[in-house]
């Protein structure tokens, strides 16, 4: 990885899981990183164990419940007020098969928390990125965007949000996101590039609201088709750092299935690459949010 001294660096979901290894590997590179996390106790912690490996390493701590988006306006304005500009943002933070229930503004869980709270965030902090030639915007995405519909009227579905339907939901809006931003930045001529990686089967605390068979199958086969967490962040900081990444570029473990192994080019699904979908897809989200974007 390139050095990041000079640079700054926003990730959601930083306490622990791929969050906290991607922001302490910039750390080490000398980012200055903030940890934009639900739990702001978690995240100072995270925060004292970089600081611990990285002596002299610069951090952050802003509370982000992206399941609320007064939470989301608060934070945008608790770092612009910081931060003139941002080198990247890493819209890292997720959950899966949590139990069912809405978001504060009565969203399908999965999808405010996965897909609006960051839409939301990204528009928030654009025109900081945009003061920052070369930064780039990563948004974590998952193998399980294959099984999304881009139907996205069905959101707030019973039946979708009951089951793995919603998190699919979910990862293949950030795909379809990530992409139409892309575009946007390209039209405009903007020195600033969307970027999306996904981590492949990565042990962290993901898997957490899975039903208690499902997850102990899971970790029965952690050892054979899994890999750790400072693998699974490989590709985020591949998109997020290769001087050779560019714009609309989508990242994933190279290896076994996908799952497993050094980042590389990924193909993404060809309903991830559906232009339609993806501009109607922006037309609702700035719709539900009530953030636009410059760009």
């Amino acid at each position: 990885m390139p050095e990041q001294r000079g640079r700054t660096a926003l990730i959601t979901g930083a306490n622990s899981g791929l969050g906290f290894q991607v922001s302490a590997a910039l750390a080490r590179q000398g980012a200055a990183v903030i940890l934009a996390c639900r739990d702001a106790g978690q995240a100072r912690d995270a925060a004292d164990r970089i600081s611990a490996g990285v002596p002299g390493a610069v951090t952050q701590v802003v509370h982000l419940d992206l399941a609320s988006l007064a939470s989301v306006r608060a934070a945008a304005a608790e770092v612009k007020s910081a931060h003139a500009s941002l080198d990247l943002l890493i819209n890292n933070a997720g959950l899966m098969a949590a139990p069912r229930g809405t978001t504060a503004d009565g969203f399908e869980l999965h999808f405010g928390t996965n897909h609006l709270g960051h839409f939301a965030l990204t528009g928030l902090l654009l025109d900081r990125l945009l003061a920052s030639p070369g930064s780039r915007v990563v948004t974590v995405s998952s193998l399980a965007h294959r099984f999304g519909e881009a139907d996205f009227s069905r959101v707030q579905s019973s039946r979708l949000s009951q089951s793995g339907a919603a998190y699919a939901q979910s990862k293949l809006a950030n795909l379809l996101f990530a992409f139409e931003l892309e575009r946007r930045l390209a039209a405009a001529r903007a020195q600033a590039a969307s970027l999306a990686a996904h981590p492949g089967f990565a042990r962290t605390n993901l898997l957490r609201h899975l039903p208690a068979g499902i997850r102990a199958a899971a970790r029965r086969l952690e050892p054979v088709i899994a890999q750790s967490g400072q693998m699974g962040a490989l590709p985020v900081l591949r998109a997020a750092t290769d001087p050779g990444a560019r714009g609309g570029e989508y990242y994933g473990p190279g290896g076994l299935m996908r799952l497993t192994g050094y980042p590389k080019l990924a193909r993404p699904a060809r309903r991830a690459r559906d232009t339609e979908a993806q501009r109607r897809l922006w037309q609702e989200s700035e719709r539900l949010t009530g953030v636009t974007y410059p760009v």
